[in-house]
This record gives structure tokens, sequence and C-alpha cells, in this order.
């Protein structure tokens, strides 16, 4: 009997929207080669499924996907490693917040581009404000290899959804694969208009601080059911329709 033929219906589910994120984040370009990483903790357990390390995004079928305890150890048999780097930052956000079921992290050059922003993400757009309130900021302190960065960056992070690595990326929390990746979305989409916006050499019309401050008590980026009842199912079928077999367990 193999792994596969155990596992809950509340792990397969959560495989399977977990290599469907790796599947689209490839699809909308997000990828860097085999580097950044998307992980979801396990229901009742005190583990994570994060990706094999060396395998390419749009690879990633749901039996594929590691599961790794936040000590680091493998729980089930496989021939791929795990990201170090990778294993520092999911352990981190999985061991101190229990209210986030997804992590995920990308090097986006529009992403690292505003990273490298003393001011961060500027209050350009309406995408820009649905991020409103959730947005941390973390140094730059290398590559993440090293375990006693978690506590810095848990810390930078407090029970924000969104935490720009300076110099690095960036990195969205959800409750939900869905919510983690919609949020994404908005952040990614928000970064590239930034970045494109001051390329022009125009002067700048930022929103004011009123309507910043609206945005904010509005908490849209918290309101989950768009991203969780319309976009994530949307993005399934859109899957399905030019990536068939993606969630095949072969």
């Amino acid at each position: 009997m193999n792994a596969s033929s155990i596992r809950s219906p509340a792990e397969a589910e959560l495989r399977r929207d977990l290599a469907a994120a790796y599947r689209l984040t490839a699809l909308y370009g997000w990828d860097d080669l085999v580097a950044t990483h998307i992980s979801v903790r396990l229901p009742q357990e005190e583990a994570f499924l994060i990706n094999p390390f060396g395998m390419l995004f749009e690879e990633i079928r749901p039996a594929d996907l590691v599961k790794v305890d936040m000590e680091g150890k493998v729980l089930e048999p496989t021939p791929w490693s795990v990201n170090l780097a990778g294993f520092v930052i999911h352990s981190a956000i999985h061991a101190a917040r229990h209210d986030v079921v997804c992590a995920m992290h990308l090097h986006t050059p529009d992403g690292i581009a505003v990273s490298a922003l003393k001011e961060g993400l500027l209050p350009l757009s309406q995408t820009a404000l649905l991020l409103a309130g959730e947005i941390a900021y973390h140094e730059f302190e290398g590559i993440a290899l090293r375990l006693d960065e978690r506590e810095r960056l848990v810390a930078d992070l407090g029970d924000k959804n969104v935490l720009v690595l300076r110099n690095h990326g960036t990195l969205t929390l959800g409750a939900t694969i869905a919510d983690a990746f919609t949020t994404m979305y908005f952040l990614e989409s928000a970064c590239r208009i930034q970045v494109r916006a001051l390329a022009m050499d125009r002067p700048l019309n930022p929103i004011g601080p009123e309507a910043v401050e609206r945005m904010t008590q509005l908490q849209m980026s918290r309101n989950s059911s768009i991203s969780r009842d319309l976009a994530w199912p949307a993005l399934l079928r859109r899957l399905d329709r030019i990536d068939p077999g993606w969630s095949g367990e072969g």
C-alpha cells in the first residue's frame, strides 16, 4: 500500500490545490527556475507540504509534494530533497502562525524591484490598496539558510499576511491556498504597476491619505469569499483546460 492510498480526504484536497498553485505560478511566469516555494500546513499535524527541490513548477503533481516536519525531517519516501531556504522560511511561519494554512514566496523581477525601494510598495493604485494595512518588511540577511533568522522573520511579520523580503522577494499568507494565491496576484499586480509608473519619469499622483485609510479599514484582502468561491474555482477550470492531467497521481 503506497502513501497516496492512505491519505485523508483533507490532505488529498490540499495536495491537489497546492499542486495547482505551483502550476499556476508557472503559468503566470512567476517561477524562478527551481527556486522559490509554496507550502501548506497539514491539519492536525506538525508538518507541511512543499515542493521537491529541483522539479520545475510546471511538472509538480499532488503526489510529488514532500511532507516535512517542523524539524526538517522528510516524513514519506521520496527521491527528492527540500530546499533548505524554503524549509527555514516556511517552518518559521507554520510554527508561529497557526492561522496560516498556505505560505507563498516568489522572486519576480517586479517584486524584487519594489523590495529594493526604501519606500517599498507605494499607494499608487487601487490594486496596491487592496493590501492596505497588510504589509510588513524584513531586512535582507543573505540567503535564508540560518535557523536563527526564523525568529526575526516571524517578529517582523507579526500578524500581517504580506511580507516584503527586502532585496529578495515577496511572501503572502492565507487561511487557504486560494487566499494566499490571490493575495500574491494582487501584490504582483501592484508591484508591476508601480514599476511601470516609476519608469515613465513623470510626476506621480499618489492616492491621498484619507482614501488609503478607508481602504485599510475595509481590509479587503481579508474578505476571502471572492478568492475562495469565485477566483480559485475559475483558475482551476483554466488549468484543466490548458494543462490536462496536472492533478494526476501517477
